[in-house]
């Protein structure tokens, strides 16, 4: 079972995402919260392995929330919850350590599978999220010097994994587009992430918008 924690200050919003999600065999919403700091005494006391975190909330924000999970030993992965009203708020939500981000008008079908996505450990980016997050990246000169300049520390193949990172690929996605083995490829991305100084492959994958990798 994926258990999953839910954490918005809008107890309608909290039931909505839990009917959804419960809707699903292999799906546990184990429980809920309404500011950041429920959500860290939530997952202590129920060990998800995916929270859906909003980042707008009184108290403590989502922000601050996905920091403190973020240090935590084994934390789970934590989704970021948007209506995109301020583009910038979510990058920093994925600077922070969290695993992705979807809006939250996702269809069900759409979040039953993005939460188990981020519990195998893969970037979470629906198709709408992915196209906002390159339109807020575009037109930052500065941003896309410095995260190339980051770049330069890569050999060509781990620039090309890291491509497909920014694409949203699994492992095994990766493998059969290089032509490599699905450990080769985690080789690359752990060597990858040290030497880009990255907590996880979203950021990792952010940093591959940045720098223009992507179409």
């Amino acid at each position: 079972m994926i258990r999953v924690v839910v954490v918005d200050d809008e107890p309608m919003v909290c039931a909505h995402l839990t009917t959804i999600l419960s809707s699903a065999a292999d799906i546990e919403v184990a429980g809920s919260a309404g500011d950041g700091a429920e959500a860290l005494e939530a997952v202590i006391r129920h060990r998800p392995r995916v929270v859906l975190m909003d980042l707008r909330m009184p108290g403590v924000d989502g922000l601050t929330a996905i920091g403190r999970i973020a240090e935590l030993p084994d934390p789970p992965a934590v989704v970021a919850l948007t209506t995109f009203d301020a583009d910038s708020y979510v990058i920093r939500a994925l600077r922070a350590g969290a695993a992705g981000f979807l809006v939250k008008s996702t269809p069900p079908e759409g979040l039953i599978s993005l939460v188990r996505v981020a519990a195998d450990g893969h970037t979470v980016l629906s198709p709408e999220a992915a196209r906002r997050l390159v339109a807020a990246s575009a037109g930052d000169h500065r941003r896309t010097e410095r995260a190339r300049e980051r770049l330069t520390t890569l050999s060509e193949r781990e620039v090309q994994v890291l491509t497909c990172l920014g694409s949203g690929l699994s492992n095994a996605d990766i493998a059969r587009r290089l032509h490599l083995s699905e450990a080769t490829v985690k080789s690359y991305v752990s060597r990858m992430l040290v030497k880009l100084d990255c907590g996880n492959r979203t950021q990792a994958g952010l940093l591959a918008h940045e720098a223009g990798l992507l179409p």
